[in-house]
């Protein structure tokens, strides 16, 4: 009934020993190795060795989130924003240093299952909407207790589209040049580095996203209208999924989902983007916080 589950992240690695459905057993989590493929699968290799041995076992099914997705038909990773990974055949390559198979998904479809499960904050939901907002921006759709992966492995993958409905008198138009050589991506807009350069483009000031919040906390106007401006395109972009798939309930995850007042302010504003008299879908932090798309991770084993 043990099974691991690793959560593969642009800055860190996190692992961990799950017995049963919700129990951790083991928890681990290490830097991961910048810009350094084959660096990064001995890292995941190192860190599925030392949890086995932590609760003494070996050769658990191992399940993996990981940036970007795996081609259906090259077997090789795209459109991660860790661009070593990218055309690698991390699948492969990992269940070589593993010696046993492995399952995969993307991070946010790893969220998105996660807190689809009885304990999670979208438990009983149809269909969950669920996005990773952070060092760069993911999403994931699970239907019916389901991931859905689609036909091309991208279904979720919202923030690769354009920001809607952008704003001339907030200089919108084009918009950030992405790391896929594309303007005005909802990514580079609503990344946690992506909110840093809009205040520092703004105010003239240097802050993290933490500090920003912070700053917003204690008054500070610039800090605030910065929030403001995320808050707006935020809502924005959650109102065109909300347009297509229509979902019960949109989870969030990821550094910037620790920002409270989203929950409020977020829903009162995509009402006026939604085509509809009446917008029911649920605004929810993810319950199990930095650690839930390495819950998911694990639930993608068999255990």
């Amino acid at each position: 009934m043990l099974r691991i589950g690793i959560d593969l992240g642009g800055t860190k690695i996190e692992g961990i020993v799950l017995r049963g459905a919700t129990e951790v057993v083991a928890r681990q989590r290490i830097a991961t190795p910048g810009g350094d493929y084959p660096a990064t699968v001995a890292a995941v290799a190192r860190l599925v060795a030392v949890l086995e041995r932590q609760v003494g076992a070996q050769r658990l099914p191992v399940g993996i989130g990981h940036p970007g997705a795996i081609s259906p038909f090259t077997g090789l990773i795209k459109n991660a924003n860790s661009t070593c990974l990218n055309d690698r055949p991390l699948q492969a390559d990992l269940e070589a240093a593993l010696g046993r198979g492995v399952r995969m998904a993307n991070d946010a479809d790893c969220l998105a299952l996660s807190e689809a499960q009885d304990d999670g904050a979208a438990a009983g939901a149809a269909c969950v909407f669920a996005v990773i907002l952070g060092t760069g921006v993911g999403g994931g759709i699970v239907i019916d207790g389901k991931l859905r992966a689609g036909p091309n492995a991208i279904a979720g993958e919202w923030g690769h589209n354009p920001l809607p409905w952008p704003r001339r008198d907030w200089n919108e138009v084009p918009g950030p040049l992405g790391w896929d050589g594309r303007l005005g991506a909802i990514e580079d807009w609503l990344s946690g580095p992506a909110l840093a350069r809009d205040h520092r483009e703004v105010s003239g000031a240097i802050l993290t996203g933490e500090q920003i919040v912070a700053a917003a906390n204690a008054g500070d106007g610039a800090s605030l209208a910065t929030l403001a401006r995320h808050q707006d395109r935020l809502a924005r972009a959650l109102a065109s999924v909300i347009n297509v798939l229509d979902p019960d309930v949109i989870v969030l995850g990821g550094g910037l989902s620790r920002i409270a007042r989203l929950y409020d302010s977020v829903p009162q504003l995509w009402g006026r983007w939604v085509f509809s008299d009446r917008v029911v879908t649920r605004l929810v932090a993810a319950k199990h916080g930095d650690s839930s798309g390495v819950r998911g991770a694990a639930w993608l084993s068999p255990g």
